[in-house]
C-alpha cells in the first residue's frame, strides 16, 4: 500500500523552484490544495534563492499552523536520501545540501526532490489506481518519473529516470543541452516544437506558421500549438512529428518497466489529443510484442503546473510518517 499520513489535519508546505519562478503552497495528506501564494521570480544566485525559499516557507507556516513538513522540487540532479542538489539547470545550485538546511531552519522534516519526480508522485497520488506508472512532462525540456509497486523509483543514488536523456537517435544531428547527440529531449520538447515550426515556416513563406515567426524567422513552440488548435495543417504536422519521437520514448519505458499507466503532462501536452494521438500511435508501433500484450493507457496529467509543489509536499508528509513509525515517542 502507498504510504499515507493519518487524516489528522496535518499539512505540508511544497515549493517548486523553476528556472524563472518559484511556485509554493500548502497541501494536505490527500494532495488537496489548502493555500497557495502567487509565484515569485526565481533568482539566479544560490544565496538569494535560499532567502526567497525561507520567506515563502515562513509566510505559509504563519498562515497554516498545521504544517508538519516541507518539500521542495528542483530541476536537476538530486542525491537521495540526503536531498543534496548536485547540479540544477537554469540556476546557480551546485552541491547544495538544501534538505539539511531546510530541516535546520524550520525544525521540520524536509524533502528535496527532482521536480519531475515530485510531479510524478503528485499525479500518482491524484486518484489513479495503478501501482506501476510512468510520468512524462513535456515542456521546455523533457522529464519524468516512474512509480513501481506504489513507490517512487529513484535508483541507487536518486538520479534515475532522466527520461529526456534516453538515447533514441544516436546518429541524428540535434545535440542536447547535456552535450550528447541522440537524447529524446531535443526531439520531443517545447524547444524542438519551435525548431520544427521554424523550419516549416521557412519552407512555406505564405503559410500560417510563417505569419507567426519573429523578425529572425523563429516560431515558438507555443505559437505552433496555438496554430494547431486553430486547425493549421502544418502546425498539426509538427505536433505529430514531436509525438512520434515521444511515443518512441514511451515504448522504451514500457519495454523496460511494463507499467500499467502512462501519464503525460507539461506545457506542450496542454494541446491534448493533438499530441496524445500521435504519441499513442508511435508507442503502439515501437513497443515490443504489441499484439501479444495489453498496452497501458496513455492519458493526460490531471494537476497541471501545480503538480511539482504538490508532489513535494506529499513526499515531505510521507517522510514525516516514516519518522513517526521509526520513533513513535518522538511524535507525541
Amino acid at each position: 500500500m502507498r504510504p499515507r499520513i493519518p487524516a489528522d489535519g496535518r499539512l505540508s508546505v511544497g515549493l517548486d523552484i523553476g528556472g524563472t519562478k518559484i511556485a509554493a503552497g500548502v497541501a494536505d495528506a490527500e494532495g488537496r490544495v489548502v493555500d497557495r501564494v502567487p509565484a515569485v521570480p526565481s533568482p539566479s544566485d544560490q544565496a538569494t534563492i535560499l532567502k526567497a525559499v525561507s520567506v515563502l516557507v515562513d509566510g505559509l507556516r504563519s498562515r497554516n499552523p498545521g504544517v508538519a513538513a516541507v518539500g521542495v522540487g528542483v530541476p536537476g540532479l538530486v542525491s537521495w536520501p540526503e536531498g543534496r542538489i548536485r547540479t540544477a539547470h537554469n540556476s546557480d545550485f551546485h552541491d547544495l545540501p538544501l534538505q539539511q538546511l531546510l530541516q535546520e531552519s524550520t525544525g521540520l522534516p524536509a524533502v528535496v526532490e527532482n521536480d519531475a519526480n515530485a510531479a510524478c508522485w503528485a499525479e500518482y497520488r491524484s486518484g489513479n489506481s495503478a501501482a506501476d506508472m510512468a510520468f512524462l512532462t513535456v515542456g521546455t525540456g523533457v522529464g519524468g518519473g516512474i512509480v513501481l509497486a506504489d513507490r517512487l523509483f529513484r535508483g541507487r543514488t536518486g538520479i534515475a529516470t532522466e527520461i529526456g536523456h534516453m538515447i533514441v537517435d544516436p546518429h541524428g544531428t540535434e545535440r542536447c543541452g547535456c552535450g550528447t547527440v541522440g537524447c529524446l529531449e531535443p526531439l520531443a520538447s517545447g524547444r524542438a516544437l519551435g525548431r520544427y515550426g521554424s523550419a516549416a515556416a521557412a519552407a512555406e513563406p505564405g503559410g500560417a506558421l510563417a505569419a507567426l515567426a519573429d523578425a529572425s524567422g523563429r516560431v515558438s513552440g507555443e505559437a505552433v500549438s496555438a496554430a494547431a488548435r486553430a486547425g493549421d495543417p502544418a502546425a498539426r504536422a509538427q505536433l505529430e512529428r514531436l509525438g512520434q519521437w515521444l511515443g518512441i520514448g514511451v515504448a522504451t519505458l514500457v519495454n523496460l518497466f511494463d507499467v500499467e499507466l502512462v501519464v503525460i503532462g507539461g506545457g506542450v501536452a496542454e494541446v491534448g489529443e493533438l499530441l496524445l494521438e500521435p504519441v499513442r500511435a508511435s508507442f503502439a508501433r515501437y513497443v515490443t510484442a504489441a499484439g501479444h500484450r495489453d498496452l497501458p493507457a496513455v492519458v493526460p496529467a490531471r494537476l497541471g503546473p501545480e503538480a511539482g509543489w504538490i508532489g513535494a509536499a506529499l513526499l515531505a508528509l510521507d517522510l514525516a510518517l516514516d519518522h513517526e513509525k521509526e520513533d513513535p515517542a518522538g511524535a507525541e
